[in-house]
């Protein structure tokens, strides 16, 4: 059975002395980094290798590459990539094909699907990358009930290699992952973890996410229902979003947007939260560090 987050009024509410409990855990350990390759000066343009030395040297300490269209990664570029990675010592995630439906009707398509996957995993695992995103699929006219079993079973078939399958919230109501869908997929499916993309969860509750509380809610959820160890290796995606009735439009930077970000830091700093955070948005790593100085001073507090 899948539970409602928002049903628990009470969730979220932290007292002084269950956030120092918290804060008594693991180090806390948040690593920053933007999805995709920097945009710099505009002077030059950046390759994975090039761009894994700038967002290192800027102060950043992740990226996540694009498999969104093909997986970019080759016999070309693999090694230059791997070994600037592991000079750098930068985490490597990387985002899955769009073109992924574990719910599609036709078996055809779902084994397409799967093979993207599987290719993308594969990919990663090149340039020792952990974790690999991606949206599971769409209900499409199915019961809610009957896309979580088909994906369930899909999602089961994966090899695991040593590459996290980590599922991600989405920003639309006709796309299969609400947090907790996937919350519940990732307690059934050993190889699967969460990916909580807190914009898109802002975005398909129309703006749902507006305070400190709302943040506190989802992380209790997670900790609630996978314990600890999710909130020591949790992947995040935050940004600015645009968004009507129907949810995700586009992603803004931070500024122009009315995402509370500093809410959802203290929030990941409260839970005492370890793993890494990717800014989606136009202005890439501009919008990343602001999350980490950010952060960084919270912590100082």
């Amino acid at each position: 059975m899948l539970l409602d987050v928002t049903q628990d009024s009470n969730v979220g509410n932290l007292t002084s002395n269950k956030k120092i409990n918290l804060m008594l855990g693991n180090e806390n350990k948040l690593l920053f980094g933007i999805s995709g390759l920097p945009i710099g000066d505009g002077s030059r343009k950046f390759n994975y290798a090039s761009g894994i030395e700038y967002v290192k040297s800027i102060g950043l300490d992740a990226m996540e590459l694009l498999f969104v269209r093909s997986v970019n990664v080759t016999a070309k570029n693999k090694d230059i990539i791997l070994k600037t990675k592991l000079e750098n010592d930068v985490y490597l995630s990387a985002h899955g094909s769009h073109y992924i439906n574990l719910n599609a009707h036709e078996s055809e398509k779902q084994e397409q699907s799967m093979a993207r996957i599987i290719k993308a995993m594969e990919g990663l695992s090149e340039v020792k990358g952990k974790s690999l995103i991606f949206h599971p699929g769409y209900y499409l006219n199915d019961s809610k009930e009957d896309t979580y079993n088909t994906i369930k079973k899909n999602l089961l078939k994966l090899p695991y290699k040593g590459v996290d399958y980590r599922l991600e919230t989405t920003g639309k109501s006709t796309q299969f992952g609400t947090l907790e869908e996937l919350v519940s997929l990732c307690r059934e499916v050993s190889s699967c973890k969460l990916c909580i993309d807190f914009s898109h969860i802002h975005a398909r509750g129309n703006g749902s996410l507006k305070g400190y509380k709302d943040f506190s809610k989802i992380l209790q959820y997670v900790l609630d229902m996978l314990g600890r160890p999710a909130l020591d290796d949790l992947h995040i995606h935050m940004g600015g979003i645009d968004y009507s009735e129907k949810g995700e439009r586009k992603h803004l930077p931070l500024l122009e947007s009315d995402f509370n970000y500093t809410a959802c830091l203290k929030a990941l700093r409260d839970f005492n939260v370890s793993g890494c955070v990717i800014l989606e948005g136009p202005l890439v790593e501009k919008d990343a560090l602001l999350l980490k100085n950010i952060y960084m001073k919270m912590l100082n507090i």
